[in-house]
């Protein structure tokens, strides 16, 4: 499940990313019980503790991909978005962030 969420993320499918994410959560909530029950049993079998150890590094690998790319993604709406204040008009009808206070009435 972890690679196919990889896989989705690199081809930046957001359905199938979705499906992946929803997937994997299964798959962990399924695991679980399966790490219960091995405790219960008298602990976690060595094959079983070095998918998990090859699973959280995965998982981290993900993570610090998906910041690069928010890292990357913000610094892109940055340059096409800057926050100088000539360029602090962007949000509203009267080309400003904030309400005009000459105006009477607010239209909706």
């Amino acid at each position: 499940q972890l690679a196919l969420l990889g896989a989705a993320l690199r081809q930046q499918d957001l359905a199938a990313v979705d499906r992946a994410a929803s997937d994997l959560r299964a798959a962990l909530a399924a695991a679980v019980g399966h790490f219960a029950a091995a405790a219960r049993r008298g602990g976690v079998p060595p094959p079983l503790r070095r998918r998990l150890a090859m699973a959280g590094g995965q998982v981290a690998a993900q993570r610090e991909a998906l910041a690069r790319a928010t890292a990357s993604l913000d610094r892109a709406i940055d340059v096409l978005m800057p926050t100088t204040p000539a360029a602090a008009g962007l949000y509203s009808a009267q080309g400003g962030n904030e309400r005009s206070t000459t105006a009477g009435s607010l239209l909706a």
